[in-house]
This record gives structure tokens, sequence and C-alpha cells, in this order.
């Protein structure tokens, strides 16, 4: 079932740079578009509820033809995931569940506590999958790789540091989080499609090459320490199970979206 104009969906994470951006352009659609969060807003269109309690959630989900599942965390996705399916059941109706998941969820393992410690969001993301394909209502997962947005935040972390340790074999392919969106709307106005094909960004980076772009972007002098990580999860990484060069349809490239933040900030990123 696709929704009609006027039908009701449903956005979690919808105040986060996925599921903003998310909104935006379904109410630019003329969609009757439902944020749920966990604090009161002004906005009618937002309502409130708790995924990790479940307080609120069946009245968010109430009449939603379509849910698209923006939030996440570092942990305790699949326990949200179980609590929005649970209501969206229960409430009554078949809404469509338009998830986003991380390209690599079923491909870094989760088999020590350094895999877990460091790479536990991959683990956290394939246990949402999995509640979502197996809830009995009609599903469409999509996975992306790492946003712009976040390996800006992990360079302005790690810059803060006098000595930068700098993973050594790591790569990344980051992707703009407003195509994401684009997918993401185009999926829920759509009929569920189940696990479709990934989304990844134009180019594979060194972490390291990363880290460095932002530094002379920001005039910042630092030394890189190549460090090795242990466990099967960050060979996995080093072997390329987080990348899908074969799913490279993301246009905005990284440098692009660097130099944008720059020039928006007046040259002058925060530290």
């Amino acid at each position: 079932m696709t929704p009609t104009q006027n039908s009701p969906i449903l956005v979690t994470g919808g105040t986060g740079t996925l599921g903003r951006q998310v909104v935006d352009r379904l109410r630019a659609g003329g969609h009757d578009v439902r944020v749920l969060s966990r604090r009161p807003h002004d906005d009618p269109a937002f309502v409130t509820g708790d995924l990790a309690t479940g307080e609120g959630i069946d009245a968010a989900v109430a009449g939603a033809q379509v849910i698209v599942h923006c939030a996440g965390s570092a942990k305790g996705d699949e326990e949200k995931a179980r609590t929005l399916v649970a209501a969206a059941s229960r409430v009554g109706g078949t809404p469509h569940v338009v998830n986003i998941s991380v390209v690599g969820a079923d491909r870094v393992p989760q088999d020590g506590r350094v895999d877990r410690a460091m790479f536990g969001y991959f683990g956290a993301k394939l246990a949402a999958e999995r509640v979502v394909a197996e809830s009995g209502l009609p599903w469409t997962t999509v996975r992306a790789t790492q946003f712009h947005d976040l390996v800006l935040k992990v360079a302005q972390g790690m810059a803060k540091l006098p000595l930068i340790p700098a993973p050594s074999g790591f790569r990344f392919q980051p992707v703009d989080s407003g195509e994401v969106a684009d997918r993401m709307v185009e999926l829920a106005l759509g009929a569920p499609a189940g696990l479709v094909p990934d989304l990844a960004g134009p180019r594979i980076h060194p972490l390291a090459d990363l880290v460095r772009s932002y530094l002379e972007a920001t005039g910042k002098r630092r030394l890189l320490v190549p460090v090795r990580i242990p466990g099967r999860a960050a060979r996995a990484v080093k072997d390329g199970a987080v990348l899908a060069p074969d799913r490279a349809v993301g246009r905005r490239t990284w440098e692009e979206f660097l130099a944008g933040v720059t020039s928006a900030r007046s040259s002058a990123l925060p530290s």
C-alpha cells in the first residue's frame, strides 16, 4: 500500500540529522507528517513518545499508514524497533515501516568485547533489521554508509587531541545525508520492497585522509599516529565490510561537503 496525500506519515528520530531532512521533504510534498519526539513541542505535528520506555508510542503510531524509522543511537536500537513494531501491530492496521540501517550490518562480527565495544552499532542495526523484517508488517530497509555529518563529528573530536590515533587500514565511503533523506522519502511513498540496494557515497577514503582534509580545512596542525585495532570486527572493516563500491550512487563528495561547511562558517569550523 502506498500512502495517499493526506495519509499520516510518522517519522521517528525526526529531529536528528536524517529525520529532520525527511520531515522537511515530506512536508514540502504536501504530506501529513507526524514527528515523534521525547520532548513536547509547540508544533502540533510533533507527538511525544519514548521508544526506550514505550510511553506514548501507541498514540503516535495510531492511524499512520507509513512509519519512517530514522531514530537511532549507539545502543538500544533492537529494543526500540521492537517497541515500535509492537505498538504498530497492537494499535491495528498494517503500516509500511521504512527503516534505515548501515552498510556492513551483516558483515561486521560481534564476537568479542572489543568488537562489541567499538563496533556494536553494526550489531544493533542488524538486530533492528531483523525485528522489522519479522514483525509481520510491510517493510522496507535501506542500508547507507556513514554520513558526511558523522565523519565531520568524528574528525572534530579527534582534532581535539594533540596526537591523533588513526586506526590503520580503516576506509570509509561517506554519503550525503540529504541524498539518503531523498531515498527514504522515495521509499516511504512507494510500495514495501524488503531489503533494497545499498546507498553509498561516491568515493572511498582512508580514515586518516578524511581527518587530514578536515585539519587542512580548519588550519589545524596535528600529528596522526597509526594504531592497530585488534579483533575480527576491525579486520572486517579493513577488508571493506563497511564499503559498497558497486553502490557508489551518492553524488556529493566529502570534499564538496567540507567546503560547504567551511564556507557557511566563514572558514572557521568548530574545534
